[in-house]
């Protein structure tokens, strides 16, 4: 389906021209005339897909073809992250560059100066707001913001901000809002905490679903198999084979990040860490020293895995194997940007061996195991162990029986 297909106004599809926007992607063509229409809206879509689009051009439309007072918020958008809501903000400044649109982005770790800003445009009455809802809420607490006019709610990657604890926060916004408006919800999984949310703050939804996208073609996978305390020479072995490009290396855990990143500064390496204990003004100037390669490494927690785009990653390593699938997708989806190739390596150890083996079920291939050399030592056997179903059962009736028995001692 083309973007002429839409009926957009003229003047945005003037810019979608101007940026050569011309096929929709599936999010696109099944949610854009959803909510040109103004129907509630909730989306199971993952980065990469072209959902920012799909949400903004809509909401765009409608904006600049009905009637809404210019001198007041009519539309919010809430992100998990900074990075996400500067994303948002840039495509959005891009989309609207003909359109008689204004916009502010409100989130974390400025200056005075950037308060001051998101200030008056919360007070003045910017048309589309993009926050944090952290930030948002500290505007909240200290004057009086009039969201009477808010027409349209977008809440980005919901699943990822209830992970952060944002639910609270998110209902004292909704709070402020009127009860009379269009609200759409993207989230890349579909948990019951996300239907809850959605059946509380959306009116009667239509449901988008696409299907979790498979990595690009460009990216090699491999894995290796191994123990645990062979996984650090594994990755100095793979950084010193050869003249490397930018590297991602994702951890789970915090602690194994910062215990990672002094390992590898020790060695000599050229790495910085990433996670979300960092403040805001540190986490910006790790990330302007990957982009402009003074920095070659970087050891992060999943924060890194959505929301960013440099285009010249040639290296992911999945320290860890990620909890779920998307996270796995999208850990690996920040190498092979814009048609490129790269590389993905993740190191198995015996514990989660299982995790990869659904990861593996999921991609429909076996991906390929790289044997250790000897000097490394032997490594486990790659023999994934999965639940029967008697197995299933009787944990479950354990765990049961457990609270039970629990719940009777108290």
């Amino acid at each position: 389906m083309t973007f002429e297909e839409f009926n957009l106004n003229e003047n945005l599809m003037e810019g979608l021209r101007m940026m050569n926007f011309k096929e929709a992607t599936p999010v696109q063509a099944q949610t854009i005339p959803l909510i040109l229409q103004e129907k509630d809206v909730i989306s199971c879509a993952q980065t990469g897909t072209g959902k920012t689009a799909a949400f903004l051009l809509p909401l765009l439309n409608n904006l600049v073809d009905k009637n809404h007072p210019h001198d007041a918020v009519n539309a919010l958008i809430m992100a998990p992250t900074r990075e996400l809501a500067q994303q948002i903000d840039r495509q959005l400044e891009a989309f609207s560059y003909f359109l008689p649109v204004s916009s502010v982005a409100i989130y974390g770790g400025n200056d005075a100066f950037a308060w001051e800003q998101q200030k008056r445009g919360l007070t003045l009455g910017a048309d589309v707001v993009v926050a944090t809802p952290g930030r948002l809420i500290s505007h909240l607490n200290l004057y009086d913001v009039d969201f009477s006019q808010v027409k349209y709610l977008v809440l980005d990657e919901a699943d990822r901000m209830l992970d952060m604890g944002f639910y609270d926060d998110i209902m004292q916004i909704v709070n402020h809002l009127p009860k009379e408006r269009q609200t759409v919800m993207f989230s890349a999984t579909m948990p019951p905490k996300i239907r809850k949310l959605a059946k509380t703050i959306l009116r009667n939804p239509l449901e988008v679903q696409i299907a979790i996208a498979k990595p690009a073609d460009g990216i090699s996978q491999q894995a290796y198999v191994c123990y645990e305390n062979q996984k650090l020479a594994i990755i100095h072995a793979l950084l010193s084979q050869k003249e490397q490009g930018k590297v991602i290396i994702f951890s789970r855990y915090k602690s194994k990040v910062r215990d990672l990143t002094r390992k590898f500064k020790q060695s000599g390496l050229s790495v910085s860490e990433m996670h979300s204990d960092l403040e805001q003004a540190q986490r910006d100037h790790v990330m302007r020293e990957f982009k402009n390669g003074n920095v070659k490494i970087l050891v992060a927690t999943d924060i890194l895995s959505r929301g960013i785009d440099i285009e010249d990653i040639d290296l992911i390593i999945n320290f860890d194997v990620p909890n779920d699938v998307e996270d796995y997708v999208h850990r690996i989806g920040r190498t092979a940007r814009a048609s490129a190739t790269g590389t993905a390596i993740t190191l198995i150890s015996k514990e989660d061996q299982a995790k990869f083996f659904r990861i593996e079920q999921f991609l429909e291939k076996i991906i390929e195991k790289i044997p250790l050399s000897e000097e490394m030592g032997e490594a486990p056997k790659y023999a994934p162990k999965q639940k029967t179903k008697p197995e299933r059962d009787s944990r479950k009736k354990h765990k049961k029986n457990f609270k039970y028995k629990a719940k009777k001692q108290k």
